[in-house]
């Protein structure tokens, strides 16, 4: 039996989560032994997946933390082990309980809500977008994914700061399971990520279609996200390999069309949307991006032009024959930022940093309409049965 001072850490250890799962490290079975001596001093053996595991020095840290805060303890440290292939092997039950060795994680009965961020051309701000809306749906208490499928123009690492000085976080590999890193409450995967020491700002990826096809699929299966409430993708723009895979893989999929308020971006925006529909995907809404600049004066600078948000909204609310098609809502036009721009580039989302920031304060808006509309769930098993 443990004693009230060894009991005491144990309890404090339950606060302790792993920084990718985001499970308590005792629930995980982490936690191998843990002594207090009749002096108060604590000693905690911890075991991780792997040697070399990215979160080893936040858990060590968290877990020395803890155990110093428990009642009785005087001072403490923290013995860092190793987990056995059979230690290994719990661990993964632990983690995918009862869903086998490589789950479905968003096949059509998923009960987790799959958007889509696509845009016709590339340049609209759209990676901003989705990687501003994570952010801000993971602040209203979801669980959020996000899945950074622009393969060539991978930038979600950075504009979440995981990519800092030439070097990208990499996600943890425990045996055929991998775990993505966590920013800021959003679990992310990107190509950038399994680039190994090369520097992802002069890195280029050139791949063809059968090796996107086998990176998105890849995503979505071997990376672990486990119980989310959201997934976005982050798509290329255009109507490429990529797109067509994810219909392929993702056809319950809802989709969110980000244009900016020129005319000759609408055009192609529409386009983006009509390949998603073409899959069985639902268009939910368009985000308007790069709206007009607000100036010193209080007056507004319509850099790209007005009504190009609504105008996509308009042509995807009517059927190919001209009639009445499912009506298509503008979500909202977020505004030019200087501020908005500089925090992405910081790899600080403007969301967390300056929400009183326009573009930051519509970003957030539009994730409280989204998360607000939810989605329906006719059709779908709840994985329940009545007795």
């Amino acid at each position: 039996m443990p004693t009230d001072a060894e009991a005491a850490v144990l309890a404090a250890l339950e606060r302790v989560r792993d920084p990718e799962i985001l499970r308590p490290i005792t629930e995980l079975g982490m936690v191998r032994d843990v002594r207090v001596d009749a002096e108060g001093h604590a000693t905690v053996a911890i075991l991780l997946t792997i040697a070399g595991c990215p979160a080893a020095r936040r858990i060590e840290a968290d877990t020395l933390a803890a155990a110093e805060s428990a009642a009785g303890v005087v001072s403490a440290e923290v013995e860092v082990g190793v987990m056995s292939p059979a230690e290994r092997k719990a661990f993964i039950e632990r983690v995918r309980g009862d869903r086998g060795s490589r789950p479905q994680q968003f096949g059509p009965d998923s009960l987790t809500r799959v958007i889509t961020v696509t845009s016709g051309k590339g340049g609209v701000g759209k990676s901003s977008l989705t990687a501003g809306l994570a952010v801000a749906l993971a602040q209203q208490g979801l669980a959020v994914g996000l899945v950074d499928a622009d393969v060539f123009g991978f930038s979600i690492p950075g504009i979440l700061g995981l990519s800092r000085d030439g070097r990208t976080e990499q996600p943890t590999r425990v045996d055929d399971m991998i775990l993505p890193p966590v920013a800021h409450g959003v679990k992310t995967v990107s190509i950038g990520m399994f680039l190994g020491e090369a520097d992802p700002r002069t890195t280029a990826v050139s791949w063809r279609g059968p090796m996107l096809h086998r990176t998105i699929e890849q995503f979505l299966r071997d990376v672990w996200f486990g119980d989310l409430d959201v997934l976005l993708l982050d798509l290329p723009p255009g109507t490429g390999d990529i797109a067509i895979s994810v219909g392929q893989l993702l056809p319950q999929a809802e989709v969110l069309v980000v244009t900016t308020p020129q005319e000759a971006a609408a055009d192609v925006a529409v386009r983006s949307a009509l390949v998603a529909r073409q899959t069985g995907q639902r268009v939910i809404g368009v985000v308007e991006n790069m709206a007009g600049l607000v100036q010193a004066d209080g007056s507004v600078l319509d850099v790209f032009g007005s009504g190009g948000g609504q105008l996509v909204a308009d042509r995807l609310s009517t059927d190919a024959a001209g009639g009445e098609s499912e009506a298509v809502p503008l979500l909202g036009s977020v505004p030019l930022s200087p501020a908005f721009r500089e925090a992405g580039d910081r790899g600080e989302p403007a969301v967390l940093v300056a929400p009183e920031d326009p573009a930051a304060a519509e970003v957030i808006r539009i994730a409280r309409t989204i998360a607000a509309r939810g989605r329906s769930l006719a059709g779908r098993s709840l994985g329940i049965a009545p007795r």
